[in-house]
């Protein structure tokens, strides 16, 4: 085989896993919530702080590490970093944040918290030029506690800025 050929195959090769590995189906959220009723979260809110859990729940580019900011891109404001089927946690204060979310991209979402609150961070990965790229979006509850039961801890670096 030549070596075009190869590299055309190889290409194709890696079109179609990726969108196979996309169309991956999510159980109904009934059946999610039937999964995560009697599950307890590794890390319990606290009663001044809010805590938010990010997700990356899909394995696509799992090699590549997405480093995990707090409102701001600085070296001392990374909080961890998760790789394919990781999660991590940490607290922040009440009011205003931005996460960040470094890839080949910076992915970036704002959220406002309150105390006590617990929030869930999706950390979604896609084929980028060189590396993954990455999104981050806001889901529920259910779904959160469902990928964090389904996947395991990353590096957490801080608990608390």
């Amino acid at each position: 085989m030549s070596k075009r050929m190869f590299a055309v195959c190889s290409l194709v090769f890696i079109v179609l896993l990726s969108s196979l590995i996309g169309c991956a189906t999510l159980p109904s959220p009934e059946k999610m919530a039937l999964d995560v009723s009697n599950y307890s979260l590794p890390k319990q809110s606290e009663a001044v702080n809010a805590l938010i859990y990010v997700v990356r729940p899909i394995a696509l580019g799992g090699a590549i590490r997405f480093n995990v900011f707090l409102d701001d891109k600085e070296d001392s404001s990374e909080m961890g970093f998760t790789r394919g089927l990781q999660y991590i946690y940490f607290f922040v204060s009440p009011g205003k944040h931005a996460i960040f979310s470094k890839a080949e991209n910076w992915a970036e979402i704002n959220i406002d918290v309150k105390e006590g609150e617990t929030i869930f961070l999706k950390q979604n990965p896609s084929m980028g030029i060189v590396f993954a790229r990455n999104s981050l979006e806001l889901i529920q509850e259910i779904q959160g506690k469902y990928y964090v039961k389904n996947t395991s801890i990353g590096e957490i670096k801080k608990e608390r800025k």
